[in-house]
């Protein structure tokens, strides 16, 4: 029998030489296959680097990898990819990488969408989400839908050829009164002023390849005054730049609440109510950060998918007459529709759903981050990597959606519908956007009122001849379709004059 002296000693040995032999098979293990540096353009990358990413896959695979200055990047481009990583294995793939130009020195590092998976932080800022933002809560906000709604109507009616500012007004008008109860004035409100800019800023600061501090993390503590710093002030202009997106409108709200006469928010509502998840000296500060969040994620996603639209039902008739027709088989043609016929109206629902495939809005989301080594089928991924999915490519995958770059809702209806892009749309695992719900109603609500009241066509010259618009696309983290002639016409007076 062997003593405790001895067994012990062994088995630690025995641990160790294991563990030792497991770390270093790993290392022996290849990163996923991908170009070279020579084949990596970081200048084309900043123009639909989705487009670029799956031209790549197609060379080397559905999962992509390379390395730059020892930092690897990681590109998914298969829904089963997608699903084993950042679904199954969230809790590792589920961190934000370091952004030293946006996170350090614009000190945007705690806002929602960048904050770090190992900061206490998120799960508080989640939690405040979800209890602000599920489907039960959300229907207290379907007033200020609804309201905005309407001016967007008598907008369209008034002015159809300003119909996409008008887009861009409805989309802020109910994010700002959902978050703050803010009543948007016109197009240059200054909000809206601020949130462009934040915008414009986030899209530079994270610019593939544009700063070289992402690479050589240590030029950040070369001081601003110092020659050939001027990334280093241009980090700092930022940074007071990008604090008034979340603290001018979050001020703004702090003092209507104060006198008592406010319409109820999300800030009224957070502020107000019981969080025993969050400590009270940092409370404020969370809900803050959490209003910023909804403020600019709300801002602008739901602009890209109407403008899309608008382009889609002027491109195809055939489509928008079929819409027409199921919603007036519900309304009977003497009310406009509403959230209630939601259920009620499925091929307008699979007009959503394709407009949201056809036109992705945010074609590879925010990127991901690995906290531990990992393996996926024979290869290495190492801790750190930087990973995004390509839900471009994904959602205009042959093999899941046959014929991908086709608009056709009736993908999505019948026995076996096409995979539901949704799943895909709205990210992935703990980062998935839990303003999904308030999105997709909103969206609902606007085209089905359009599409009930309005007929949209293909503009037409002073000759008569038809403008075929072609089919152009802005790159940023967000993605919208270029400026495009429509011809908006009322198909229903009597139901615009039941508006109030």
């Amino acid at each position: 029998m062997i003593s405790k002296e001895v067994a012990i000693p062994c088995g630690v040995v025995l641990a160790t030489y294991v563990f030792i032999g497991l770390w270093n098979r790993r290392r022996r293990l290849p990163t996923p296959p991908g170009p070279s540096r020579g084949e990596i353009d970081v200048k084309a990358l900043r123009n639909e680097p989705w487009v670029i990413f799956q031209k790549w896959s197609q060379k080397y695979g559905p999962v992509v990898s390379w390395s730059i200055f020892g930092k690897t990047t990681v590109v998914i481009h298969s829904a089963k990819a997608v699903w084993d990583l950042l679904e199954s294995r969230s809790a590792i793939y589920s961190d934000r990488p370091v952004n030293w130009m946006g996170g350090e020195i614009a000190q945007r590092k705690l806002n929602v969408f960048s904050i770090s998976s190992t900061n206490p932080r998120l799960k508080m800022y989640r939690r405040l989400m979800h209890g602000g933002l599920n489907p039960r809560v959300a229907k207290d906000y379907r007033p200020i839908q609804i309201e905005e709604l309407h001016t967007f109507m008598k907008e369209l009616e008034r002015t159809p050829e300003r119909f996409r500012q008008s887009i861009k007004r409805n989309a802020c008008a109910i994010i700002l009164k959902v978050a703050y109860g803010y009543p948007m004035g016109g197009y240059e409100d200054e909000f809206v002023r601020i949130i462009d800019a934040g915008f414009a800023a986030t899209v530079e600061l994270q610019a593939p390849g544009r700063f070289y501090v992402e690479f050589l993390p240590w030029l950040r503590f070369i001081p601003s005054w110092f020659p050939g710093a001027g990334f280093k002030r241009y980090g700092l202009q930022m940074r007071d730049e990008l604090r008034l997106v979340d603290q001018k409108p979050f001020t703004w709200a702090q003092e209507q609440i104060a006198t008592g006469n406010y319409i109820e928010s999300f800030t009224s509502k957070q502020l107000q109510e019981d969080t025993p998840y969050i400590p009270d000296q940092e409370k404020e500060d969370i809900v803050r950060w959490v209003c910023a969040a909804l403020y600019a994620g709300g801002a602008d996603t739901t602009v890209s998918a109407l403008t899309s639209f608008f382009y889609l039902m002027q491109a195809h008739p055939d489509v928008q007459k079929k819409a027409q027709q199921e919603i007036e088989s519900v309304t009977s043609g003497h009310r406009l529709p509403t959230l209630d016929d939601y259920e009620a109206l499925p091929y307008v629902r699979a007009l959503i759903k394709e407009i949201l495939r056809w036109g992705t809005v945010a074609p590879l989301g925010l990127p991901h981050c690995t906290t531990e080594d990992d393996i996926y089928e024979g290869y290495f991924i190492p801790k750190g990597s930087k990973v995004l999915a390509n839900i471009w490519a994904i959602v205009h995958d042959s093999e899941l959606y046959p014929d991908p770059f086709t608009f056709n809702p009736e993908r999505h209806l019948g026995e076996n519908p096409q995979p539901d892009p949704l799943k895909y749309i709205f990210g992935f695992g703990r980062r998935s956007c839990p303003g999904a719900h308030l999105a997709e109603m909103s969206l609902f609500l606007n085209m089905s009122n359009v599409l009930a009241a309005f007929d949209i066509s293909k503009a037409k010259n002073e000759d008569g001849t038809v403008i075929e618009p072609p089919v152009e696309w802005t790159t940023g983290i967000t993605r919208h379709i270029a400026p495009f002639p429509c011809d908006i016409k009322v198909r229903s007076a009597e139901l615009l004059s039941t508006i109030s």
